[in-house]
């Protein structure tokens, strides 16, 4: 089967097949960039196996292209980029494993052993780039079969694919979630998942980052509850975040059950990844970002891991709070404090960023209920500025989490919730203008207290700050050094403090 019109145009193609006919090797197009053209997605990088050394055919292409070159000589693969493209090149191989190893044991193969070796059928077919048969399809475990079946589904016998690498039980699921769409799910064959299930204390050879790599893989799909709940029905999430597994289930107590906080949170996750991928098109979100020491506000182009992390996040602090009253039912009070404390525990034990990432995430879990709170109660500017405050430049994000968070089985109070949150976006977005709160920053300097007063730095110079800033927030004064000063050293003379000047 021929197949190059559209697949195979790109001139990179027609470089690499003059290449390896010239160093008498062949070479194949593979794995993902294969995949993605029948599914008529964009692929970011093209995956070339060469029947030879693929170290020494991306030399020789990336001498006719003119680009450097990239040599891993540990891994056998080399790299070049052409117009944009990354371009990696591998020779063929085949392995075997050891029952207590990762790390496999690599020799020279074929075409054919490489392809015995993928972890599944639709990333095992190649495009041949020789001259007699250029663009050929070898599809020998029909990966195209499966493709338009809409399947996930080893090439070799399951037991055996996921035992030598144990991460495919998690690519697997993440490949079901990554390439399905509205009204066309991919799913995993039943004998696969139930491989999965044997399979699945094999994870514990795997390093922690790996894991977490595929883990924000499916975070940013379009509809990453796929993945979770795959997990959770195969026994993966009790290894991965034990913490989400706590959230199933609902206790009833006379009667009363709460919500099934598990399926609220995958329900919130896919109406953040929704919502932003709307309000990207729409250009309404930013990033901050930090170049050379200043803080440069960016379009976002596409979706925000820590976003997504936030909103899966956002309840783990339910299960240790749930008490029940009887006057009131149900409770889950300062899960968000709870859950907040938890962000980094869970980070770490995935071997995630301990840095200003983790602690955006952290923040919005902490006030993922503040612009709620707001809906019940009278939205008085005091409120909003403290929100604004708090949140910073996190606002836009954190407000897209919390209309996301609303969600209840009557699309009635669902509806009225919705309204009353349009309210509080008016009403921070009037606040903002007229107080420039998200990125306060106190008129009274600790600096100029000490030098009007002089005075070291002492407890007094934190209350007059603090008491400043109380008094902006409060709108008892302006957000303004005049106004800050008069009220500050009237503080401060309350205080017995005087001026030296």
């Amino acid at each position: 089967m021929t197949v190059t019109q559209g697949f195979l145009d790109n001139r990179i193609f027609q470089i690499i097949s003059k290449a390896a006919r010239s160093k008498g090797v062949r070479a194949f197009v593979i794995g993902g960039y294969v995949r993605d053209c029948f599914l008529g997605r964009k692929s970011k990088d093209i995956d070339i196996v060469v029947e030879g050394s693929g170290i020494e055919l991306a030399e020789a292409v990336g001498e006719l292209v003119r680009s450097n070159v990239t040599v891993f000589r540990n891994f056998g693969t080399a790299m070049l980029k052409y117009k944009g493209t990354e371009v990696e090149f591998v020779g063929a191989r085949k392995e075997s494993y050891r029952r207590d190893s990762r790390k496999p044991i690599v020799e020279d193969g074929t075409l054919e052993d490489d392809q015995q070796r993928r972890d599944f059928t639709i990333n095992a077919m190649a495009f041949s780039l020789q001259e007699e048969d250029f663009g050929a399809l070898v599809d020998p475990f029909g990966g195209i079969r499966d493709l338009a079946a809409g399947i996930i589904r080893t090439p070799l016998d399951p037991d055996t694919t996921y035992s030598d690498d144990p991460l495919r039980m998690i690519r697997a699921v993440r490949f079901a979630t990554k390439l399905s769409e509205p009204g066309r799910r991919f799913t995993i064959v039943p004998e696969s998942l139930e491989s999965i299930r044997r399979n699945r204390n094999r994870l514990e050879i795997l390093s922690r980052e790996r894991i977490a790599e595929e883990l924000d893989k499916m975070l940013v799909c379009s509809e990453p509850s796929i993945g979770f709940r795959l997990m959770e029905e195969t026994g993966l999430l009790e290894y991965v975040l034990p913490q989400l597994c706590r959230l199933k289930g609902v206790e009833n107590v006379d009667g009363h059950g709460h919500k099934e906080n598990f399926t609220h949170t995958l329900e919130v996750l896919d109406n953040v990844a929704a919502a932003e991928t709307e309000a990207i098109a729409e250009g309404r979100l930013s990033n901050f970002e930090f170049e050379d020491g200043v803080e440069v506000q960016k379009q976002r182009t596409e979706p925000y891991l820590w976003l997504r992390w936030a909103a899966l996040l956002h309840d783990i602090g339910k299960p240790a709070t749930k008490r029940f009253d009887k006057e009131t039912g149900w409770t889950f009070h300062g899960h968000e404090v709870v859950g907040a404390r938890m962000v980094p525990k869970i980070f770490k034990s995935l071997k995630m960023p301990l840095n200003e990432k983790m602690k955006y995430v952290e923040k919005l879990v902490l006030l993922h209920l503040r612009p709620i709170s707001l809906v019940t109660e009278e939205v008085t500017d005091s409120a909003v500025r403290r929100l604004l405050f708090e949140a910073g430049n996190d606002i836009d994000d954190l407000m897209l989490l919390c209309n996301a968070d609303i969600t209840s089985k009557n699309p009635r109070k669902v509806e009225r919730l919705k309204q009353n949150f349009e309210l509080v976006g008016r009403k921070l977005a009037e606040v903002e203008a007229k107080d420039a709160i998200r990125n306060f920053k106190n008129p009274i300097t600790g600096e100029y207290i000490m030098e009007l007063y002089g005075i070291p730095p002492c407890r007094q110079i934190g209350e007059l700050k603090e008491f400043v800033k109380n008094a902006i927030l409060d709108g008892i004064i302006g957000n303004n050094f005049a106004e800050a000063d008069v009220l500050m050293r009237k503080h401060a003379s309350e205080m017995g403090m005087k001026p030296v000047k």
